[in-house]
């Protein structure tokens, strides 16, 4: 009998203790504040870049482009030699989801051509920086370090390959260290206003071009072409270099510009297709 006297108490207590849970929900209506500072609410998250991986690099550029690009390889009568030759090299890198590249050098009667190519995924590990704008400043330096000769007043704006230049002294090409800023300089000074280094439109988001003639040797002079281009937060570069067998030779400039150009230009489609 004594046990039953106490279940009354018990009763009344919990129905306290529920009353005053049900009156403090009934009094705020409505969730907890955010904690102050808390970055999932305050801090905005910068965008990721458009794209998350990379092209394999020694199949980024076709059979014909290969042909065009180093004629040495239809000289190849060896089949196995000539699929080697189109497989190219591909070059040392840690991450290749960061960054992949692929080089070919090709022997003819007439030169030995050189051709790299290079792909940066750029990734920014600062959330209020986004991938786009970390790769536009990879590409803004690279620009800068090119020392673009500011354009000559008889270059034609026609070409998309002729946009305003920024003002410099001497054209060099960062992806390059084989020659010397005296060279390079000599080489732009000999080259027609139409061809000189400069910033090119309707490749990509920004690209520019670069063209070197330098001597490698007492006789023999190569020439050496650059496009750099950024689509999104991938940066690419090409570098497609020429040297003449004979002593006397010099590549023609507009022929490896276009080349080099169209190569570009099929890369950008492959990004956009």
């Amino acid at each position: 009998m004594q046990r039953k006297a106490y279940v009354p108490g018990i009763a009344a207590l919990l129905a306290a203790l529920l009353a005053g849970c049900t009156g403090g929900s009934a009094n705020n209506g409505t969730a907890a504040d955010p904690k102050p500072g808390d970055v999932s609410t305050n801090t905005p998250v910068a965008q990721p870049g458009k794209y998350r991986t990379l092209p394999e690099a020694c199949a980024a550029v076709s059979h014909d482009g290969l042909d065009s690009l180093l004629p040495g390889i239809k000289q190849i009568t060896d089949q196995d030699q000539r699929d080697k030759a189109y497989e190219g090299q591909a070059t040392l890198t840690y991450d290749t989801d960061r960054r992949v590249g692929c080089g070919w050098k090709v022997d003819s009667t007439d030169a030995t051509d050189h051709l790299n190519v290079d792909f940066e995924r750029v990734v920014s590990y600062d959330n209020a920086v986004s991938d786009d704008s970390r790769a536009q400043d990879i590409y803004a330096t690279e620009e800068t370090a090119a020392n673009l000769p500011e354009p000559s007043a008889s270059a034609t704006p026609s070409d998309t390959g002729s946009a305003t230049a920024t003002p410099s002294a001497t054209p060099s090409t960062p992806t390059s260290s084989a020659t010397s800023s005296a060279s390079a300089s000599a080489g732009a000074s000999e080259t027609p206003a139409d061809l000189q280094p400069r910033k090119l439109s309707g490749l990509g988001d920004e690209a520019f071009l670069n063209d070197k003639l330098s001597s490698t040797s007492s006789t023999a002079q190569q020439r050496t072409v650059t496009v750099v281009f950024r689509t999104s937060n991938v940066i690419v570069r090409i570098e497609y270099a020429e040297q003449p067998t004979a002593s006397t030779g010099t590549p023609d400039s507009k022929e490896m510009q276009d080349k080099a150009r169209n190569l570009a230009q099929k890369l950008v489609d492959r990004f956009n297709g």
